[in-house]
């Protein structure tokens, strides 16, 4: 018997290391495939025009790749996204987690896993139908679709990751620290704040982690509100994303043109692996500390 348990044990243990190794294996080969895809571009447009040039023509007679309007344009629209979703995410798991009777989190965590499971396309359409026009009328513009409009879309989009997760996190925190807390005579409000989301920092930040990479990596929905078009960003203008940028075009796309466009999707892998590096290095240092 204790043989026949060891023997399922290795097996199991087997089996995760095979299924790991295919999960690091598949991140390397689009790594590989991206890169060799992308490099010849790179090659014959010159990284520093590429990168910094602030024209896209594509399809001109004497084409241009410039795609620092797209880099600016998903910076701007990440950093928004995530400057008004992480806020109201954060304080509607603080309450659904630690304040909100039974019945109001079980409707409320219904309605999170709800939001979630929608398409990225009904995103796009109710934006476009609804939040456009109101855009367009109350700030008296010509064409509603802008950043701003992919903003809020991205924001309203990256919620029920920030949500959820973070709910787990404060859950997870010991009811022996709170209870240390109100006996020390803090209120409850304090307490939440002071000492549970303190504890449970580290699956907030992990929150943030997968908010930030959905922001950056969705492309259907911000193509339909943000008007598609290869400006520099400007709040109230239309603009165009790294991801759409290669979503409008590759259907298309050839020679130059389409390898131009994988030099865009490498540097999009590279701005989502540098951007999980960096805050997974800073969430390494905080529980060192």
């Amino acid at each position: 018997m204790k043989h026949k348990k060891q023997w399922m044990e290795t097996v199991i243990h087997g089996v995760f290391l095979l299924l790991g190794l295919i999960t690091v294996g598949c991140v390397l080969l689009i790594t590989v495939y991206l890169v060799l895809a992308g490099i010849p571009a790179l090659r014959q447009i010159g990284l520093a025009d590429f990168l910094l040039g602030d024209t896209w023509a594509s399809t001109a007679s004497e084409a241009k790749f410039g795609i620092l309007p797209f880099i600016l344009t998903s910076v701007y629209g990440t950093a928004g996204a995530i400057l008004l979703g992480v806020p109201i995410g954060f304080l509607t798991a603080v309450y659904l987690a630690k304040v909100a009777p039974p019945t109001v989190k079980r409707v409320a965590a219904s309605a999170v896993s709800l939001l979630a499971g929608i398409p990225s396309v009904v995103y796009g359409l109710v934006g476009m139908m609804v939040l456009v026009p109101a855009i367009r009328t109350v700030f008296g513009l010509p064409d509603g679709a802008s950043l701003l409009a992919a903003i809020i879309v991205l924001a309203i989009m990256i919620l029920p990751s920030i949500i959820n997760v973070s709910i787990t996190a404060l859950e997870a925190v010991p009811k022996e620290y709170e209870d240390a807390s109100l006996a020390l005579g803090a209120t409850p409000v304090e307490t939440y704040f002071r000492v549970s989301v303190p504890a449970a920092k580290s699956g907030i930040a992990a929150a943030v982690v997968l908010g930030v990479g959905r922001a950056i990596g969705e492309a259907m929905a911000v193509m339909m509100v943000s008007g598609n078009a290869p400006n520099m960003p400007s709040l109230f203008q239309s603009v165009r994303f790294l991801t759409t940028a290669v979503a409008s075009e590759m259907s298309y796309s050839s020679g130059l043109q389409q390898q131009a466009l994988f030099s865009i999707a490498l540097v999009l892998f590279l701005f989502i692996m540098l951007i999980n590096a960096t805050l997974n290095f800073f969430l390494k240092r905080s529980k060192e500390e």
